[in-house]
């Protein structure tokens, strides 16, 4: 079973660290290929990669880049039909049988669900050491994670809000409502329903993708210990530049402050059913029951519940009693 792995990398300098975890890593290497849109005045080195020959590549001046979700369409034209679709951010490090794990829990969640889903949620963090020789993970959760709204960012501009990990009580996979853009996990359907739309810059990326997937009837579930990390804190000797920084951003013709106008004026055109297939929501299920099941009325963009919709109220167990969870 063939996994496609989309990165959209800008400027990253743990481009390189992240493809080279994901391979050495996987149980089944060679099932593994990788689809990445970098970003950058100066390439990775594809000839240093043993694996090169499953890497589709695409380097860009990031002079061009109009965001995230740009890139992440991009990388959607590399997919050719493969069974498995993971995105991820380009600073991800792995554990060991990364891939067995991701697909053991599908494969389990597959059963008691029976419907179309995505697994997603904020990875757990890494650190580099002091010389960026090593990485430090951190293993201390044991939790489901799952993701809720920020309180204090409650439609903080028009229909956007703000997301956060949200711990549960319980080691068994959830089912929620909302997704992480840095790990989505599903089959290769996934692409062909739900691809991305390149006119979202950064806000409102993560909420319109659980929009179209709610409204299309795909659920989204969480898992404990997923088995990748992600880079949150920069330290001093490995920053990072982002897309909005100085620099580029004053080449650009288009800058990220209108960019992201758009996108957010995006978010509420998708809300009110202002776009079309393939970027528009599904009939399958309403904002309505979306509201009904969040808390979150994001037609009138009121607050129907605060507590179902910035805390795990809204989590659903994920149980099968055929088939246990410790059993995987």
């Amino acid at each position: 079973m063939k996994i496609f792995i989309s990165i959209a990398s800008y400027q990253d300098p743990l481009l390189l660290e992240t493809l080279c975890s994901a391979y050495t890593n996987a149980r089944n290497k060679e099932n593994l290929i990788f689809g990445v849109c970098e970003q950058s005045k100066n390439g990775i080195d594809l000839n240093s990669l043993i694996f090169k020959d499953q890497v589709r590549y695409e380097l860009l001046d990031p002079v061009m880049s109009k965001g995230a979700c740009w890139a992440r369409s991009r990388v959607q034209y590399f997919f050719e039909n493969e069974d498995f679709f993971l995105q991820i951010d380009s600073h991800t490090i792995f554990i060991r049988d990364w891939d067995r794990i991701l697909l053991k829990n599908y494969f389990w969640i597959e059963e008691c669900l029976h419907e179309n889903f995505v697994i997603t949620g904020y990875p757990r963090e890494f650190k580099p050491n002091e010389d960026l020789t090593s990485f430090k993970l951190d293993t201390s959760s044991k939790v489901t994670w799952g993701i809720t709204l920020q309180e204090e960012k409650l439609f903080e501009d028009g229909h956007y809000s703000g997301q956060r990990s949200y711990p549960s009580e319980v080691k068994i996979p959830l089912k929620g409502y909302l997704i992480a853009a840095g790990f989505i996990f599903s089959k290769g359907d996934f692409v062909k329903q739900i691809p991305y739309d390149p006119k979202f810059y950064f806000h409102g990326e993560e909420l319109s993708i659980a929009l179209r997937l709610f409204t299309n009837n795909w659920e989204v579930a969480y898992i404990p210990e997923a088995p990748l990390f992600h880079f949150y804190t920069d330290i001093n000797n490995l920053p990072r530049k982002l897309h909005w920084d100085e620099g580029d951003e004053e080449l650009r013709v288009e800058k990220w402050t209108e960019l992201d106008k758009k996108s957010k004026a995006r978010l509420s055109d998708l809300v009110g059913n202002k776009l079309y297939e393939p970027f528009g929501l599904g009939d399958a299920r309403s904002l309505k029951e979306f509201a009904q099941r969040t808390g979150i009325d994001l037609i009138n963009k009121k607050i129907i519940d605060t507590k179902l919709a910035t805390q795990s109220l809204s989590f659903e167990e994920i149980n099968s009693a055929s088939n246990p969870y410790n059993d995987i």
